[in-house]
């Protein structure tokens, strides 16, 4: 029997928190009879289970009866899962509590008790109009008109319908224009995850150019707080997209006041809220408003606690991989690599806890920069650990920048450690990678140009004429707006000033962020 069998209700149990748990073993402990019986016990096994494993589970509850149809026990298992995490969050959000109100409403419908079941309605309306669900309005809207039906039109005149007619229009308009928008921002992302940034002026055009439509597409009349919200979240990540720090810091700006002014929305969306701190604290830093950066790295920290949201399992990973993310960033510029290696060990916790619930990406990007931070402080060995668990894992998108980087460190590491039997062999593997991805930076190309002459210098004198063409090279693009990115990766700049002036990786980053904020 495969141990992987339909392992959905071991990834439905493992999901939940320790709450969810004993409130599911609170009312399932109400049933005695029959069946129900096994649920706990059935429960409590497959909880203990790291992985899925039903030759297991067959085994240890060898002779009882459920197993003799134990995908309909299963499915039942689910089932009462499913009851118990409705009851336990019917009023968690308010998408719940309306739904709450309508199943209410259509309870008393059915009874014919029909002026509760306006009131109902009437409840649900007004919760519905407070928080924008524009969807949700129009539903009421035609149980209003169900009602107004069966009650043979009483006390009903051709205003109440004009009434309802505009009031459906209206709606039907601001869903409309949300979906124009969602459209629109789901084409600038899938340009945006597969492209990256903007490399060349066509690319730039391509970005301009969803940027136009999004001016077409705007609507006083069918503004709403999400298609707001909406609208300076497309026009944030096209400027980002396209190089343009400065604007994309302003829509971004008004996200975090949008949301501030509505503190009831950071409750009910703290991913949403989540997402524009993280990007305004990476804008912030690359502006070289670090004090800015830092406090909005504060806040993002202690949210959860001052709007008091309950910590969803994703919220709750979103914030260990984005807060070290930023941190180690943060801590890197500032030249500070003994610290960032210190968060090494909570994220290798973090890493070993969460598991494949991390994207690929995030996971890259954390290993990425405890390898920069452990090269920058000369301990190539433990760089290279890091930075071979995402050569060796594969999960990466081929077509991330970040896959670049990742190979050109390990060519760098490789280099520190004198390894000129590898280093040639290294640097073709790395050169036919940036080929077949039909898209690289004009500092790839550069690097890998003199990397392998620097590694077959026979002295000093020789390796510090090559590296001073490297970095006069790297000067000259360094300002152009389709490099930059380039050089967020790694500061090769200061690698090659260090090695030049033979001083440590620290103090030249320490001197190059002390000029920025003098």
């Amino acid at each position: 029997m495969s141990k992987t069998a339909s392992n959905s209700i071991h990834e439905l149990i493992k999901s939940l928190s320790k709450s969810e748990k004993r409130y599911f073993k609170i009312i399932s402990s109400r049933h005695t009879i029959g069946e129900q019986n096994n649920y706990i016990t059935l429960f409590d096994y497959i909880d203990s289970q790291d992985e899925y494993d039903e030759a297991a589970l067959f085994k240890h509850f060898k002779g009882e009866t459920f197993l003799n149809k134990f995908s309909i026990t299963k499915n039942r298992l689910y089932e009462a899962i499913m009851k118990a995490l409705d009851a336990y969050h019917s009023s968690s959000s308010i998408d719940a509590s309306i739904y709450r109100l309508l199943h209410g409403a259509e309870i008393l419908y059915k009874k014919s008790l029909y002026k509760h079941c306006k009131k109902q309605l009437l409840s649900a309306e007004r919760l519905a109009k407070k928080h924008d669900r524009y969807g949700l309005l129009v539903e009421i809207n035609n149980r209003y008109k169900k009602l107004i039906e069966t009650e043979g039109y009483h006390n009903i005149d051709s205003s109440d319908l004009n009434k309802t007619l505009k009031e459906d229009s209206e709606y039907l308009d601001k869903l409309n224009h949300y979906s124009q928008l969602w459209k629109l921002k789901s084409e600038l992302f899938l340009l945006l995850n597969n492209k990256g940034k903007a490399r060349s002026i066509e690319e730039l055009q391509r970005y301009n150019l969803l940027t136009q439509e999004l001016t077409k597409s705007s609507s006083k009349e069918a503004h709403s707080f999400d298609s707001d919200y909406l609208t300076h979240h497309i026009y944030s990540a096209s400027y980002f997209a396209s190089n343009d720090l400065e604007n994309s810091l302003i829509h971004l700006d008004k996200i975090i006041e949008q949301y501030k002014d509505n503190p009831s929305r950071i409750k009910q969306e703290p991913n949403v809220y989540f997402s524009a701190l993280s990007n305004i604290i990476y804008i912030e830093s690359k502006l070289g408003n670090y004090k800015k950066a830092i406090d909005y790295l504060k806040e993002l920290k202690t949210f959860p606690k001052v709007y008091k949201i309950d910590l969803t399992r994703d919220l709750e990973i979103k914030l260990f991989s984005s807060v070290n993310s930023i941190e180690l960033t943060l801590l890197i510029h500032q030249g500070k690599f003994e610290e960032a290696v210190g968060l090494s060990e909570g994220i290798q916790k973090g890493l070993a806890l969460y598991g494949n619930k991390i994207s690929p990406l995030r996971k890259s990007h954390l290993s990425f920069k405890l390898g920069v931070a452990y090269f920058s402080l000369e301990q190539y060995h433990t760089a290279l650990e890091w930075i071979n668990s995402i050569l060796n894992n594969g999960e990466l998108d081929q077509k991330e920048d970040l896959n670049a980087f990742v190979q050109i460190v390990d060519l760098m590491i490789h280099l520190e450690l004198k390894h000129q039997d590898l280093l040639p062999y290294a640097i073709k593997n790395t050169q036919r990678f940036l080929k077949s991805r039909n898209r690289s930076f004009k500092f790839e190309t550069i690097f890998l140009k003199y990397l392998n002459k620097i590694a077959k210098s026979t002295d000093k004198f020789q390796e510090h004429q090559l590296l001073e063409k490297v970095l006069l090279e790297i000067k000259e693009i360094k300002n152009d707006d389709f490099e930059k990115s380039a050089l967020e990766y790694f500061d090769f700049e200061s690698w090659i000033i260090s090695k030049l002036k033979n001083k440590p990786m620290p103090q030249i980053r320490k001197e190059v962020y002390n000029k920025l904020i003098a």
